[in-house]
Order: structure tokens, then C-alpha cells, then sequence
């Protein structure tokens, strides 16, 4: 399979297929319920697909093992399509809610979904309030895309054997705790940080950035596929080995980008996290590394959503000449490393490991 595109193109039309199956069901219920199948539709357009491209490989790399005969009940290509969707759908309502959490203006260069909602009060002239509105019918429309997530991922389970599923639910299940965990800790974080010492922010901060981002974007989906080609104890550790320093160093890249990445490729604006108080790992290394004086203008900064481009490029340059940029790279190649090294000597697809060495490239240089 070319990977880049076939895989893509697939997963695309799985989700405009089933998209389309429950637009039916909305359209029963009610003529104001365009927008969610709508919206929904766009937002599940294009994208960087890591979370369908990692359990695509993961499945592979374990049904294409030498010496791994198939497993009984396991999943064909097409149910992997299915749960690789599924993956797509969630990670979606998880990026609607996660705006609304943060206030954000835009996603992917485009208004995000609270936003449009919002438009769409101000262009009806409806009552109340539009901002209230849009929070309402994003929130609402984030709840049915979870959902739509759990439906399809069924779908495909039902057609593999009790054990198969079996496993592969808990992996879902889990990962959809873990990620709402981890998104609490980090709106806990942005709040409650003073009443912690300094000296367990860096701490805080990883382990936020474990159960928010690493652990969901790579060594879940991986996991997932592998379960569902029945792996061994054995080829889903190394897996997991695989896939949680690489999501580490993923979300390490994403911190960067969330301060320095240019808004005309990311859609986002520059310093966004900064706006939003993120307090991550790189925030954590600069407070460690600046004079008590910068920290306490760094945190008087930190999370004013009003912050002018000037107090942005100032924070920029305090965090660059703190040393804690190039801490973080070396943090994103130590990590890289580990990962890839778990792979060497796993009983896995050849073919499949090179293309997942191929992916912990592409999803910690990338600039967007």
C-alpha cells in the first residue's frame, strides 16, 4: 500500500461514508441539525491522519511478522479502516472540546467549531447571547462526535473474535480515560500552578503531557492496531516502547511550534500557548533556567489573552536565551532515539517498522 496516500484516501472515505450514514438520522430529527453533519465533515477533512497511520502500522507490523501465522477472529484491512476512523472521529470531538477549553479563535487556519456556531447566531439574528451559543452547540456537537467514534470502532470489533475485541476495547477505553485525565490536569495546571513548589513544575508539566498527548496520538492507536492482529505479549511491548518516547518527543515538537511555529503554516497564531498560560515543559525549563526577576514577568505574561506581538516576541526571546529551547531538542532527539532503538530487535514486520521509523520522522521535525 503507498501509505501516504492510499491509507489516507481510504480512511477519508470511510468517514465521509458514515458521515453521510448519520446525516439521515439528523435529518430525521430535525432541519436545524445541518450544521453538525456539516460541520463535522469539515473538520474531518484532510489532516495529518498520525493517529490512523500509527494503528494502520501497528496492525501491519504485526500481521506481516515472520513466523506470525494470522491470528483466529483478527481484523481485515477494511475493519482497521474502520478503527482507524474511529480514531479520527475521536481525536476531532477531542480537538473541538479542546478549543472551547482554550478560547481558541482558529484551528487549521479556519474558525474553530465554537466560532462558527457563533457565526452562525450573529448571521441568523437569533436571541441571546452568540458567544454563549456557540460554546453550547460545540460542546454538543464534540458529545456526538465521541459517540460516532464508539459506534464505528463497534462496528469493526463486531466482526472479530470475543478475545480480539475484547482487548482492543480496553485499549479504546482506556485511552479515552487517560486523555480526558490528562486534558484536566492541563487546565488544572494552567490555574492551580502557584500552589505548587518550582521545583516540581517540570514534573507536572511531563506528566501532563504524557496522559494528554503522548500516550492517545501514538501508543494507543499503535497498541490498538497490534491487538486487533492478535500480537503477542512480546510484539505490543516493543510497541509500547516504540510508541510512547516517540509520543513524548511528538508533543515536545507541538510544544515548540505552539510558541515559535509560524501561524501561516500551523493556522494557529504565533505564541498562541503563550496566550493561553500553557504551562509546559519548555515554560517549565525557562522558569528554571531565568533570575527570579524574568520569572515573575514571565508569569505575569503567561495566560494574558490580550498579550500584544511585542510582549509575545519578548517572552519568545526570554525562553530562547534560557537555554530551554535547545533543552527540549535534545529532549525530541534522546527521545527519537529510544523509540526507534526499541524496534531493532522486535519480532515485527520489517517492511512495517521502517515504515514507522519513516513516521517518528516525519511527527517530531515536522513544522506544522
Amino acid at each position: 500500500m503507498n501509505e501516504t496516500v492510499n491509507l489516507n484516501d481510504l480512511v477519508q472515505s470511510r468517514i465521509g461514508e458514515f458521515i453521510t450514514s448519520r446525516k439521515t438520522i439528523l435529518a430525521q430529527v430535525g432541519s436545524g441539525l445541518d450544521p453538525f453533519a456539516a460541520f463535522s465533515r469539515e473538520f474531518l477533512s484532510g489532516g495529518k491522519r498520525f493517529r490512523a497511520r500509527f494503528c494502520y502500522w501497528g496492525w501491519q507490523s504485526v500481521s506481516e511478522a515472520p513466523g506470525h501465522p494470522p491470528a483466529d477472529g483478527a481484523a481485515s484491512l477494511d475493519d482497521i479502516i474502520s478503527v482507524a476512523s474511529a480514531l479520527e472521529i475521536f481525536h476531532a470531538a477531542a480537538l473541538i472540546h479542546d478549543d472551547i477549553i482554550d478560547n481558541s479563535d482558529t484551528r487549521r487556519g479556519a474558525p474553530s467549531g465554537h466560532r462558527r456556531f457563533e457565526q452562525l447566531h450573529t448571521d441568523g439574528g437569533w436571541a441571546g447571547n452568540g458567544e454563549e451559543y456557540g460554546r453550547a452547540a460545540a460542546t454538543l456537537l464534540g458529545d456526538l462526535l465521541l459517540g460516532w467514534s464508539d459506534e464505528l470502532l463497534d462496528d469493526a470489533l463486531d466482526r472479530c473474535s470475543r478475545p480480539v475485541a475484547r482487548a482492543a476495547r480496553s485499549e479504546f477505553n482506556r485511552m479515552r480515560t487517560e486523555v480526558t485525565a490528562g486534558q484536566y490536569l492541563d487546565i488544572l495546571e494552567e490555574r492551580a500552578w502557584r500552589a505548587h513548589d518550582d521545583e516540581s513544575q517540570l514534573s507536572r508539566a511531563q506528566q501532563v503531557l504524557i496522559y494528554k498527548s503522548a500516550k492517545y496520538s501514538i501508543e494507543s492507536p499503535l497498541a490498538l492496531g497490534a491487538l486487533l492482529a492478535g500480537a503477542t505479549a512480546d510484539q505490543l511491548g516493543a510497541l509500547r516502547s516504540f510508541g510512547l518516547p516517540l509520543g513524548v518527543a511528538f508533543q515536545l515538537r507541538d510544544d515548540l511550534l505552539g510558541v515559535f511555529g509560524d501561524a501561516a503554516v500551523t493556522g494557529k497564531p504565533s505564541g498562541d500557548d503563550l496566550r493561553e498560560g500553557k504551562r509546559t515543559v519548555l515554560i517549565a525549563l525557562t522558569r528554571t533556567a531565568i533570575p527570579a526577576s524574568a520569572r515573575r514577568i514571565l508569569d505575569e505574561l503567561l495566560g494574558d489573552p490580550d498579550m500584544d506581538d511585542t510582549q509575545i516576541a519578548a517572552l519568545q526571546a526570554t525562553i530562547r536565551e534560557s537555554g530551554a529551547v535547545d533543552q527540549v531538542e535534545a529532549m525530541i532527539e534522546n527521545n527519537v532515539d529510544r523509540a526507534t532503538r526499541s524496534l531493532a530487535s522486535a519480532s515485527l514486520s520489517p517492511t512495517a517498522t521502517a515504515q514507522l521509523r519513516d513516521l517518528a520522522d516525519a511527527v517530531t521535525r515536522r513544522t506544522y
